[in-house]
């Protein structure tokens, strides 16, 4: 008899371990499904949703959306509208054009923009980019950690944008947050990475991060200065050749034009290129801001805060194999057509 209960006792502890065991992997599982893998069970989607006048519109229902993948309507299977914390990553322009008032407006701009995001499970890093890019810091919670970085940093050097983007995507992966995103902020054109625009713009597709831009806009800048002079002292004629029927009658020069001696001189020599910028950030379901001056950073940079504040998270079961090609993604709201829903263009299963 004792014999026979102890073999019962044994049975019964070795099914109660079974079920704890299939309830725990089950649950490993669950959590498995809200990371973004190739070909996966589940696709997580973050929508921005705007009105006509740009404004954001709250309080939609997980009903009120339809999205579909390669055209094909899909069930919108996991939904939030709660504000979430997000894993930020800050790539910083330090190259020498970002020297003065520009890196001391980006240093103020990117020290509200992190108070303004109030959660304390938020995490960031900063990677600075100049002729090569640096990560300043690693993952952290804490903002002030940030602002040191930066008082240690002198800008210099050329603009490698696309390599900082190539270090930077990866890190997302072992960040802690659902919600992923990365923004940069630059004034000139890419002209020393190795890595590609096309190169870029594919590792921001392979990842599930919202990618954000704000670039300050040099090329409408333009001041005088006397022209060169060959030797002798004598001015080189510009233009020259002189253009047929140039000139105008009386020998009077154009509305505009510069004082005499003297021709117009366009201070910007690598201006944003805003398209390079876009092709970044619009397939990620993030945006593209151009500022007219560094003093109008801080408002470009708390607007992208308030709208990470307001987006709604769409997760969906994908029936997609692990083919290596883009799925195109699709969202839209119901019975409302003026709204405007911006969100990942898509993804890459491979």
């Amino acid at each position: 008899m004792r014999y026979a209960l102890h073999a019962v006792c044994s049975l019964a502890l070795a099914v109660a371990l079974g079920s704890v065991g299939s309830q725990g992997s089950q649950g490993s599982q669950q959590n498995e499904g809200f990371k973004f893998k190739s070909g996966v069970e589940l696709i997580n989607v973050t929508a921005t949703v705007s009105d006509s006048s740009g404004q954001f519109v709250s309080g939609l229902r997980q009903e009120d959306f339809q999205l579909w993948e390669d055209d094909a309507p899909q069930q919108v299977t996991h939904f939030s509208a709660e504000r979430v914390p997000v894993s930020l990553g800050l790539l910083l322009d330090t190259s020498a054009s970002m020297a003065g008032e520009k890196f001391n407006s980006a240093r103020t701009a990117l020290d509200r923009f992190l108070a303004a995001l109030s959660s304390q499970d938020d995490e960031f890093f900063l990677m600075r980019f100049s002729s090569t890019p640096a990560l300043l810091q690693p993952w952290t919670p804490e903002r002030d950690r940030i602002d040191r970085a930066l008082a240690r940093v002198s800008p210099t050097g050329g603009t490698a944008m696309f390599d900082a983007i190539a270090q930077s995507v990866p890190m997302m992966r072992s960040a802690k947050n659902r919600k992923k995103a990365i923004v940069i902020i630059s004034d000139g054109n890419d002209m020393t990475s190795t890595t590609r625009p096309f190169e870029a713009q594919r590792i921001i597709r392979e990842s599930e991060a919202l990618v954000y831009a704000v670039g300050i806009d040099c090329s409408s800048t333009t001041t005088y200065r006397r022209p060169q002079y060959q030797r002798g002292g004598y001015p080189i004629p510009f233009p020259f050749p002189m253009p047929p029927g140039g000139g105008r009658r009386g020998g009077y020069p154009p509305p505009g034009s510069p004082p005499p001696g003297q021709h117009r001189f366009n201070e910007c020599r690598d201006p944003v290129d805003v398209l390079a910028l876009r092709d970044l950030t619009d397939d990620s379901g993030g945006r593209t801001e151009i500022v007219k001056d560094s003093q109008n950073l801080n408002p470009a940079t708390a607007g992208i805060a308030d709208e990470l504040s307001k987006q709604y998270y769409l997760g969906y079961p994908s029936l997609g194999k692990k083919d290596g090609r883009w799925h195109s993604i699709r969202v839209e709201v119901r019975n409302n057509k003026g709204y405007r829903v911006r969100a990942r263009r898509g993804y890459v299963a491979g």
